[in-house]
């Protein structure tokens, strides 16, 4: 059986420099802990239609969007263990579905256009998903090095710390090496809060303190951007 993983919570970014960080992480001490996995290499390979309508939706702002993708935390190999994700966010409530497979399955899956060895609601909203939109193929590959903690009382308010956020067209590989085009600055890092709730105290005064205000990042839809820039100025042809 498919190990499957329901979410419902909002997620708040911001744009830190080195120095804001430090100062976040310095406010957290009391309060988080680093999870197990330590700074880990997360790998995605996300899903679109020839034209990208899902992130060119996503990018318009709607009240309601939604993207695929196909998520590891380490390079796999067959029959390692990965994720298949559809998120959706609806009034700035993120709503995760997650299953775990064997990457052999999932990606003979989305090679043949089978669906998924899954019977369960997770496993049915996925392929209704991919026969809506019809023809989904990968589109970008996006990979980054991400420090997660976790809240010390017990609550699901988490913290993760993104940086080196890599995007490529080409070789979409949960095994492969970790290279690309860079989505940040050297002294840039995405801090994403997630929360089913408020913001604790702490938290809010030390964001209040460094004058840091939330911002709209999407790594995909930034990944997308700059693809269509380069296909403006002769690069990829097909964006």
């Amino acid at each position: 059986m498919a190990y499957q993983m329901t979410f419902k919570r909002y997620e708040l970014k911001y744009l830190l420099n080195r120095q804001e960080k430090e100062q976040i992480l310095l406010a957290m001490e009391p309060y988080m802990k680093l999870d197990d996995y330590g700074r880990t290499v997360i790998r995605n390979i996300y899903f679109d239609t020839d034209t990208f309508r899902l992130i060119r939706r996503s990018l318009e702002k709607p009240v309601y969007k939604e993207k695929l993708r196909i998520r590891s935390y380490k390079p796999v190999k067959k029959t390692d263990p990965v994720f298949v994700e559809i998120k959706k966010k609806y009034k700035s409530v993120v709503y995760k579905r997650r299953l775990q497979l064997p990457e052999e399955k999932v990606m003979d899956s989305f090679q043949t256009g089978e669906p998924l060895p899954v019977h369960s609601q997770i496993g049915n909203e996925i392929q209704y998903f991919r026969d809506y939109y019809e023809n989904l193929h990968p589109s970008v590959f996006l990979s980054y090095e991400r420090e997660a903690y976790y809240s010390l009382d017990g609550s699901d308010f988490r913290v993760t710390f993104d940086e080196n956020i890599l995007y490529r067209r080409n070789d979409f590989s949960l095994g492969s090496e970790i290279y690309g085009f860079s989505l940040l600055g050297n002294d840039q890092t995405l801090m994403e809060i997630k929360t089913s709730g408020g913001i604790p105290l702490w938290m809010s005064e030390v964001l209040t303190k460094q004058h840091l205000y939330k911002t709209s990042f999407s790594k995909y839809g930034s990944a997308y951007q700059r693809m269509l820039a380069e296909s403006l100025q002769g690069g990829y042809s097909n964006v």
